[in-house]
């Protein structure tokens, strides 16, 4: 046991180690120069001469290691760059030592042996150098793998390609790793039944029999292409064997210089996720450089996505205006951090309510683009406040599409919902009136155009954060009805579809995005809580409280309507109904502001706001007729297959 320690002593003291690393490179150099010395004729003709040379080419040899830093390598983690470093010391040592000794050779007669000795001496003692190193290298990680397999948890690899080689290459190289991979997981009939980097490759029937066989209690993922549908069934699948399901990102390069892959925890936003909707061409991303942006409402979670995915566009100035300080105040200083100097960034407080802050906003700093972010959102707080509902998003929208005008901006975006299909709810037909506001005006030199999207994952007061606040403090998980279905979408992807839409905006535009299938929020609880390592109904329990005032069981599909036209993207349509006149609108806002100020108690106000908005916005209903007929709709139908 002593003489264990003071050998892990020795080799974990970085000067011991170097001494011994020089002593060996020392004798292993006096080897090669002793050896060549007897074979060759040239030895035993001119001892003198092949002396000096050799003092030469030994002083240069280690004066390159030295100056190249070779010593200074820890070579049980050595990678290629380490390698190469000692190969161009040893090779810049013999090729500087023929050009010594011949400069020499003038003063000193007979001095002067050659290229070849240098290069075969060179070259012998870099062979045997770095034979040491990788005899080295694989000794101790095959020590150290001997030591670990014990304490390591065996993992099973999906995915036998390039992200899945270089994974099992870190996790069997790396001491410190807490996975033993034990074999691959593929589908592709020319690596099953092989072997790829040492472990076998299995089709995933016979990995399940492979999983139970092994012990295996995780499995990561390791697939490169972002195929949504693909992982959500991978992990169905290997949760179902009771494993944990890890993923492997991608590829990261460490400090080193080496690429190591990212592992991570599978997350809900995975079995929900499909392909992202990604601004990749030119038109798009130019767009916005050397561009004034203003984000309104650009504090919340919709808002700061926009603001950071225009930042990477290098925009001429960036404006973030919001009522809420405290979110204000925090994506500017992330974006501060981030851009330092380099971003020209304006943040203003105040509220969209206000036009005469309006006006001052827009004549101070003259945008060229506004993304109209700021609303209330939240369904059943805007059913007990429906004055606010309408002085937020109905006016405010109202008030900053007359600044733009006004200021000659050159596009309006609005960030509508799909709760603007059909609204049972004051948000709903609140954000419908918003963009009939915006559709009134073709006639305007400034580009308006609308953009509706589903749920975000993860955005403020979502159903997300709540779930897994309710699952850390040891349920219930509370749901409104077990039948009630939504369409959701990353933060990321809303941002990136309001981007794309507004640079192709060209006039009153309402564009919407396929949102995909539709999830129910019963079946989202179950995942959650098994992917927190408990047992639905069981650990935690799933409580049913009833739909709240204005909810529906189901948001309506935005891609179903005969009146849509593609676009250059796939997943964007756009929607082209009859817009109102300019004329229209304002009789509407007319009537809700009247509404707005009637009533002797807050339940008369909401009331008459609640009338006015069944005259104003035609598509307005009752959620309880809506809800009477739910079983029958398409989205309730194609949400039960699903589930199934």
């Amino acid at each position: 046991m002593k003489k264990n320690t003071l050998i892990n002593a020795v080799l974990h003291n970085s000067r011991s180690r170097q001494a011994i690393l020089l002593t060996v490179d020392v004798a292993a150099y006096a080897f090669v120069s002793v050896l060549y010395w007897l074979l060759s004729s040239i030895g035993t003709s001119n001892i003198r001469a092949f002396w000096v040379n050799t003092a030469i080419h030994f002083a240069l040899l280690f004066l390159f290691r030295t100056v190249l830093r070779v010593y200074k390598n820890v070579w049980r983690y050595a990678n290629t760059v380490a390698y190469i470093k000692m190969l161009v010391s040893d090779g810049m040592a013999s090729v500087l030592t023929v050009c010594v000794t011949y400069c020499l050779s003038f003063a000193v007669e007979g001095i002067y042996i050659g290229v070849w000795r240098a290069l075969s001496v060179g070259a012998l003692t870099a062979i045997i150098t770095l034979s040491s190193r990788f005899c080295y290298s694989a000794l101790y990680k095959m020590r150290k793998n001997v030591q670990n397999d014990t304490e390591r948890e065996p993992v099973a690899i999906v995915g036998a390609g390039r992200l899945g080689t270089y994974l099992v290459g870190d996790l069997k190289n790396n001491p410190n790793s807490r996975y033993k991979p034990v074999f691959f997981v593929d589908t592709d009939s020319l690596k099953i039944d092989y072997h790829v980097v040492g472990l076998k490759v299995y089709d995933p029937e016979t990995a399940e029999k492979m999983i139970v066989k092994c012990g295996v209690k995780t499995v990561i993922i390791a697939i490169t292409h972002n195929d949504g549908d693909r992982i959500s069934k991978l992990y169905m699948r290997y949760s179902g064997l009771g494993c944990k399901v890890k993923i492997c990102e991608g590829l990261s390069v460490s400090e080193g210089g080496n690429e190591k892959p990212r592992i991570r925890e599978f997350a809900i936003e995975d079995l929900l996720f499909r392909k992202s909707i990604n601004i990749n061409n030119e038109g798009a991303l130019s767009f916005y450089c050397g561009k004034v942006v203003l984000v309104t409402g650009g504090g919340g979670s919709i808002g700061s996505e926009i603001c950071r995915k225009i930042a990477r566009c290098k925009p001429q100035k960036l404006i973030i205006f919001d009522i809420y300080e405290n979110n204000a105040y925090d994506i500017q200083q992330e974006l501060i951090r981030q851009y330092g100097r380099d971003l020209d960034l304006a943040v203003e407080i105040g509220s969209v309510r206000d036009s005469e802050r309006l006006d001052l906003l827009f004549k101070t700093h003259r945008p060229d683009i506004v993304f109209h972010a700021a609303a209330h959102k939240h369904v059943p707080l805007m059913e007990n406040s429906a004055a606010e509902a309408i002085k937020n998003n109905c006016l405010g929208t109202y008030n900053t599409a007359n600044a733009a005008e006004k200021y000659g901006v050159e596009k309006f975006i609005l960030i509508s919902t799909d709760k603007a299909v059909n609204p049972t709810n004051i948000m709903g037909a609140s954000k419908r009136m918003c963009e009939m506001i915006v559709q009134s005006r073709t006639d305007s030199n400034t580009t308006f155009a609308a953009v509706r999207f589903g749920n975000v994952l993860g955005s403020n007061g979502s159903v997300i954060p709540l779930f897994k606040r309710q699952i850390a403090e040891g349920g219930p998980v509370t749901i409104t009805d077990k039948r009630i279905i939504r369409y959701f979408m990353t933060i990321s992807e809303a941002a990136e579809l309001v981007l794309e839409s507004g640079a192709m905006a060209k006039r009153g535009e309402l564009f919407v995005l396929d949102m995909g299938k539709p999830i129910k929020i019963y079946d989202l609880a179950v995942e959650m809580i098994k992917m927190s390592g408990f047992v639905p109904n069981k650990d935690i329990m799933i409580k049913e409280i009833g739909l709240r005032p204005g909810e529906k069981l189901y948001e309506e599909l935005l891609i179903k309507s005969e009146e849509l036209t593609k676009t250059e993207n796939d997943l964007i349509f756009i929607e082209t109904d009859t817009p109102f006149t300019r004329e229209q609108i304002e009789e509407k806002i007319g009537v809700l502001t009247s509404a707005m100020l009637s009533g002797e108690s807050c339940e008369d106000r909401c009331m008459a706001v609640r009338n006015a908005m069944l005259e104003v916005v035609p598509t307005y209903k009752s959620s309880e007729d809506v809800n009477r007929r739910a079983e029958e709709s398409e989205e309730m139908k194609l949400a039960l297959t699903n589930s199934k």
